[in-house]
């Protein structure tokens, strides 16, 4: 098993919430505040992050590949997972740096063990399983409202992936398991409304991050 987050010398952290929550709009911001504080980072995504990722990814996200049943939707994110952990987060932790990541294990708890009616246990231990159980230093959830996600989606006219364009009951069921899990897991996550500004929100994110030992 890898060592835990805090026992390496770098920091992991993972943004976590509903599609149209912000994440990605935060990753920027947070990686050049913290490439400013002179920390090397890494920004990085799932399903994606390494070349097999990547065309994961696109089996999973874009439309046209055909029936993708629950089982085989989970498994292909857990196979993701693990090539980057293991070629990318985990390297990257041990020389020292910051990895910022939109998307980690939480996310298949909540979309494929919630939304797919898989169970969050079994979910998450297959994808403990691929990652030798390593776990964010911080998760960020962003919270947003399925409604006010997918108006955020849709206003640039940009198409809905498989997974975005599936009903509102979907991410409600989303949006329930993401609270569930902070709520289980106070130490390690920061719940944050999705609804503030996106200056609120980088504000609480860097003032979280600096109650974290370096």
């Amino acid at each position: 098993m890898h060592p835990l987050p805090h026992e390496l010398p770098g920091l992991f952290i993972a943004l976590e919430g509903g599609d149209g929550a912000g994440k990605s709009t935060q990753a920027s911001l947070l990686c050049r505040a913290l490439e400013e504080d002179g920390r090397t980072v890494v920004r990085t995504r799932e399903p994606g992050g390494t070349p097999i990722g990547e065309k994961v990814r696109s089996l999973v996200l874009d439309h046209g590949h055909g029936e993708i049943d629950a089982r085989t939707e989970a498994l292909l994110f857990a196979a993701s997972r693990a090539a980057h952990v293991h070629q990318v987060i985990v390297p990257a932790l041990t020389r020292g740096d910051v990895v910022v990541c939109d998307r980690y294990i939480d996310s298949s708890v909540a979309y494929q063990g919630a939304g797919r009616d898989l169970g969050a246990q079994a979910v998450l231990e297959l994808n403990l399983w691929g990652t030798d159980g390593l776990r964010p230093d911080l998760t960020v959830l962003l919270d947003v409202d399925p409604a006010e996600g997918r108006t955020r989606r849709t206003s640039g006219k940009l198409d809905e992936d498989r997974l975005e364009s599936e009903p509102d009951a979907f991410h409600t069921k989303i949006r329930s398991a993401f609270l569930d899990l902070a709520r289980q897991n106070p130490e390690r996550y920061l719940v944050l409304s999705a609804s503030g500004t996106i200056d609120e929100i980088h504000t609480a994110i860097r003032d979280e991050l600096a109650r974290i030992p370096a």
